[in-house]
């Protein structure tokens, strides 16, 4: 097992913060930073931003220039060795002489899975892997997802009263939250490669469900321009074929994925809505399917807004990885509407245990991160 220095440690912790640049604009691709380190200094830096541009190793590569060889190439996620869009990282390193290649971990792709390294190690390139492994794994948990299991991370974001509640009785819920937990929304929805909702979502609230730049925080607007904003795929849940041309999904000029289990006429709709028509089997449910569908559709991280019976078959069914929840200091009493709807959870043992990962104040409301507890 290789020994990694503290100095190892600075070097890829830089190159971490630096993939997280990409983490707006890179899907389906998964982000990616390199450091490149010569005689103890920083020579060159680089991320991937965007598919179909240079990967994090060739930025870091043009940043060091000449430079690049016989240095020592920390990077996030093992070098791709296959033709893409781009030639392959790997190749890319082995043509500038460099010395050593230190990834965090193995890239889980079929068409690179130890490949790259392997390839370096053939041309004399020393090269290890797992440092930093954990963190590396956490700013790509989609993109390693649907490598591994062909289906996205889920985020199911739920927003509640201090009482559990979403609604009042009448379906009022603008706003139970603040501006400032709505613009940390933004945010994730921002990272995530499509948003997951409803037909009933969408004729109760006629949402647009798109990122908002203005509504952006700060620190975001400040990394990015407005010509940065990559727009979320919008999935809409409409099996009764609900959602008509006429809502404001349509308004903005970005994908639109209407799913139903049955065919429908889409002539009407704009050219950048698609209707998915899900084949469903016993052992492959609707939702389950869904899923699939969307890995295949190169979907790495789902972000979920919907009501409580959405909410409630993905808990049930074991397809929420992760529970989002934006907790108002309000109560809003027994009449209201609850968070999600569990009807096969009818004894204490039964309920889905989840663990706390994260507890942070925003603005007045308190947003809680929760993935389900191992059995």
């Amino acid at each position: 097992m290789t020994a990694f220095t503290w100095q190892d440690q600075t070097y890829m912790q830089l190159a971490l913060d630096l993939a997280r640049q990409g983490r707006f604009t890179a899907t389906p691709n998964p982000i990616v930073g390199c450091v490149l380190v010569k005689d103890d200094k920083i020579v060159g830096k680089g991320f991937h931003f965007r598919a179909g541009e240079p990967h994090a190793e060739v930025m870091a590569m043009r940043d060091a220039g000449e430079n690049a060889e016989g240095a020592t190439a920390y990077v996030t996620l093992e070098p791709c060795s296959h033709y893409g869009r781009t030639p392959p990282c790997a190749q890319g390193l082995i043509q500038a002489g460099v010395a050593k290649v230190i990834a965090a971990m193995q890239d889980p792709n079929p068409q690179v899975a130890g490949k790259g390294l392997q390839m370096l190690r053939d041309a004399g390139i020393e090269s290890a892997v797992g440092l930093l492994e954990e963190k590396a794994e956490s700013i790509n948990r989609g993109f390693l997802k649907r490598m591994r299991t062909g289906k996205p991370f889920v985020q199911l974001k739920l927003a509640m009263s201090l009482d559990g509640r979403t609604a009042m009785a009448n379906g009022e819920s603008k706003w139970i939250t603040g501006e400032i937990a709505r613009a940390d929304v933004q945010e994730g929805r921002a990272q995530a490669s499509a948003i997951l909702s409803t037909a009933e979502t969408v004729l109760a609230d006629n949402p647009q469900l798109n990122v908002r730049w203005e509504q952006l925080p700060q620190e975001v607007q400040a990394e990015y321009s407005p010509a940065d904003l990559r727009q979320p795929v919008r999935v809409i849940i409409d099996r009764r074929h609900r959602v008509q041309p006429h809502h404001r999904l349509f308004q903005i000029e970005s994908p639109v994925w209407l799913v139903s289990e049955n065919a429908r006429d889409m002539s009407a709709f704009p050219t950048f809505c698609e209707h998915i028509r899900l084949k469903t089997t016993e052992n492959s449910p609707a939702l389950l399917a869904l899923m699939q569908e969307l890995g295949r559709r190169q979907i790495n991280t789902l972000w979920v807004e919907a009501g409580a019976t959405l909410a409630g078959a993905l808990i049930e069914q074991n397809l929420a990885d992760e529970l989002i929840i934006y907790i108002a200091p309000k109560l809003l009493g027994d009449q209201a509407r609850g968070l999600c709807r569990l009807p096969h959870v009818t004894r204490l043992a039964d309920a889905p245990q989840w663990t706390l990962q994260s507890a942070v104040k925003i603005g007045e409301d308190l947003k809680t991160v929760y993935t389900r507890k191992s059995v």
